[in-house]
């Protein structure tokens, strides 16, 4: 028969105190980080056309550095100059918080743009 623990005299040994650099590592999957930039360039377009894809993103982590490259359509005509930098600021911002990953590097590919309050507004322009 196997004896059962009353934790009586359990807590009586010492704790051994691991040191925080000794105790392991939490490790993030790069389409955690991805949906993280994704979600982050949502944010930062704001309201898409109708017609539009959602913003992706792709990474690549090494260590606590991430790349990304996000996806995203506009509306048209707008100031495409600033978009993307919006969407690079909030990646940079909601990843470090969020993950605490440095991010030297956002590319913003813009795929398509979507012609808004003018004639034949709904029409899709891509590349």
């Amino acid at each position: 028969m196997t004896p059962v623990s009353t934790g009586a005299g359990e807590l009586d040994r010492p704790l051994t105190v691991v040191p925080p650099g000794e105790r392991g590592a939490t490790s993030i999957a790069d389409r955690v980080v991805a949906k993280i930039a994704s979600q982050a360039a949502r944010e930062a377009v704001g309201t898409l056309p109708p017609d539009a894809d959602r913003p992706s993103a792709s990474v690549t982590v090494h260590h606590d550095v991430v790349h990304v490259r996000v996806h995203v359509e506009l509306d048209y005509p707008c100031d495409i100059g600033d978009r993307c930098r919006s969407v690079r600021r909030r990646v940079v911002e909601r990843v470090g918080e969020l993950v605490g990953m440095q991010v030297p590097e956002v590319v913003v590919q813009v795929e398509g743009l979507h012609l808004s309050g003018a004639p034949g507004a709904g029409k899709r322009r891509t590349r």
